[in-house]
This record gives structure tokens, sequence and C-alpha cells, in this order.
């Protein structure tokens, strides 16, 4: 009889550990990504901790900024954590590495970091990969028409020298191209860097209009700073990659005027009432503020709780269809993400499809600028 109770009791708990949905979570909470990855981390704590009657666990893992690591933890956390779903990493050279082994595991993966090449082309790996931040092309659009709009004729660019440098020159050089600005400069450096005088140099010998920097986080405040130390008086465009307040605060009063392209939530109280992203936005901000502060909100922390969005309204398709733990059920959370249509975030309406794993159009960003150490909606 006690061998029977102790079965019994035993198949009750295996039962409910079932039930738990493990999400996996690496991100760059430290190293040269750290302004980037610390919102991200905030937010995943405000994430819902049930979906469906389900219990949610969130393992969250630090990558350091550092790809081999956010490959270790994506193994890790598939391996021995047993997740059903990867978040992250905070950058696309992280993201990208890790595609292979949430492909191999059938296990799906929302990234936070920006590169196209993250779900484009799509094949049979990135069939398994989805992200929130919006795509370098379609910000890349957005800088040309500023640029045009404002009498460019010339532009320059210093980028990266990884995986986000260099998807930003390729989007940005193509649509340069086709709408006649001249390209007099394309210059590197690393994220670790010091110093970028040497480049700097070469880009203000070319004279151009305007300078793009093609980075993210406090790091991409170095290019900027060295142009203004040596008197550049042009336009400087940033990234939606620098879209947090370290930067504002690290760049200072050499960031003002910068023009840059962002989601709607890192000026979510400016947007007009009939803005389709202003409630969701509104909403991530003030649950985001109430903890961390007012002032306190990113365009990168919004990734995350766009992540959290996406789970949220692909987790109760998925339980129809399998029990989590099991690749049934992953393949069915995949579908499911997939399916995803007309859902309000942060950073805009998701309609995902086979083709498209971000799915956001022109909703999802807008323009801004920096006056007076702080974040302008665009007219």
């Amino acid at each position: 009889m006690k061998q029977k109770l102790l079965a019994t009791l035993l198949a009750a708990l295996a039962a409910n550990a079932l039930a738990d949905i493990n999400v996996g979570v690496t991100l760059s909470a430290t190293g040269p990504a750290a302004s980037l990855g610390i919102p991200e981390k905030n937010t995943i704590e405000l994430l819902p901790k049930t979906i469906a009657g389900q219990k949610i666990n969130y393992i969250v893992l630090d990558d350091a900024s550092d790809t081999t690591t956010a490959v270790k933890n994506t193994k890790k956390l598939i391996s021995e954590s047993r997740v059903d779903v990867v978040i992250g990493s905070t950058t696309t050279p992280n993201a990208l590495a890790m595609i292979d082994v949430a492909a191999e595991n059938e296990t799906p993966m929302i990234a936070l970091a920006a590169s196209a090449r993250i779900v484009e082309p799509m094949d049979d790996k990135r069939r398994w990969v989805f992200k929130t931040p919006q795509n370098d092309a379609q910000m890349s659009t957005a800088i040309i028409e500023h640029m045009t709009s404002n009498n460019v004729k010339s532009v320059a660019y210093i980028g990266f020298s990884d995986a986000y440098g260099e998807g930003w020159w390729n989007e940005f050089s193509k649509l340069a191209e086709v709408r006649k600005l001249k390209l007099v400069g394309n210059e590197r450096f690393n994220r670790t860097d010091t110093s970028v005088t040497g480049q700097v140099l070469k880009l203000l010998a070319a004279k151009p209009d305007a300078i793009l920097i093609g980075g993210a986080g406090t790091p991409a405040a170095l290019p900027q700073k060295s142009l203004k130390e040596k008197g550049f008086k042009g336009l400087i465009y940033q990234t939606h990659g620098v879209a947090n307040n370290d930067f504002l605060r690290v760049c200072g009063k050499d960031c003002e005027g910068t023009v840059l392209p962002t989601g709607p939530v890192l000026v979510a109280a400016q947007l007009p009432a009939d803005n389709p992203v202003k409630k969701a936005a509104s909403e991530y901000v003030s649950k985001y503020e109430a903890v961390h502060g007012k002032g306190s909100i990113s365009a990168f922390g919004g990734y995350a709780w766009d992540a959290g969005l996406l789970l949220g309204n692909a987790i109760p398709a998925a339980l129809k269809k399998a029990q989590p733990g099991s690749r049934e059920f992953r393949l069915a959370l995949r579908d499911a993400l997939e399916a995803t249509r007309n859902l309000p975030a942060a950073h805009g309406v998701f309609n995902m499809s086979p083709t498209d794993h971000l799915g956001f159009d022109q909703r999802a960003r807008v323009m801004v600028n920096i006056q007076d150490g702080a974040w302008k909606l665009a007219k």
C-alpha cells in the first residue's frame, strides 16, 4: 500500500514538474554590451510568472558580451535546464552564433539583437529563430529619408568591426546608392577600442555632409566624441543600437543634435494618442519605471518585454497541442510564434509569417533627436 501511495505521489510530482514552462535567457549583462544587457535583464524580472495557468521559470545567464560564452550558455540551457525556448542574446554576433545550437536542438529562439541576418534569409535553421528588434534595413531607410530631407549629399560611415557594423554598412550603402547619396568613407573600430583618431581623421579628410556611426551601447560614443573633438560640424547619425540612457551619459554634450531611428517605446509619452503602439509601449514604460525610476527606460529593455509578449501570445496556443518539456511542445511553440498576428508591443505591431520572423512594418520606427541630454521625437 505504501509503495502504491509513493508511486502515486511521485507521478503527481512528475506531472507538476512537466507543467512548468522553462524559458532560458542569455544576456550581455557585463562586458562591452552591458549597457544594453542590464535593462534587458531587469525587464525579464518583470515578465509574468504564469501564462495560461502554467508556471513559467526564467533561467537567466550572463554571457559577458562574449560569443563563445553565449553559445555555451545556450547549450547549457537546452541540455541541463531543458528549456522550451531561448531568449537572447543582446548582440548580433552572439545571436548569430547561437542559431546553430537552437536549430540543432529544435528549440525556438527569440533574439534581442538587430541584424536582419539573424532571421534572413529564411532556411531550415532560421525557421527556429525569431527576433524583436527592428531590422537594420528598416532603420537605414528612416535615416536615408532624413538625410535626403535635410539636404545631405555626401555621407561617411564608421561602424563596429563585427557582424553588427558590417550588417549596417551593407544595408545603408545599398539604400544610399539608390537614393544618390555619395559615400565618401567607410571605417571600422572594435567595441573595446579606446581611440579611433586615425579613422576619424580619414573621415574628416573626405569632408562629408553627414556621418553615420554603426555602433551600439556606450562604445558607440567613442567615434562621436572624437568627431566633435576634431571639429566636425556636419550631421551625426547613430543607429537604434544607442537608444539607452547610458549612451547619453557617456557621450554627454557631444551627443547634442544627434539624429537616430528607434522604436516608439523610447518616446512613448510623446507619441500621438492614435499611435497603435502607444498603449503597449506606455504600459511597459510604466512598469519598468515603477521599479527602476523615472527616465530609466531604454529601447533594449523593450526588446525583452516584447519577447515576453510574443510568448504570452504563443504559449496558450502551444499548450493546446502538447505538454511543456517535450519536442512536440517546442515545435508547437515555434508554430504559434510564427502565427503571431496583429500583436501590439512596445516597439511595433507583430505580424509574423513563414518568411518573416520579425513581422514589423513602418509603425515600429520613429526618428528622434538628442536635445538637452534627452530623446525628442522628431517632427
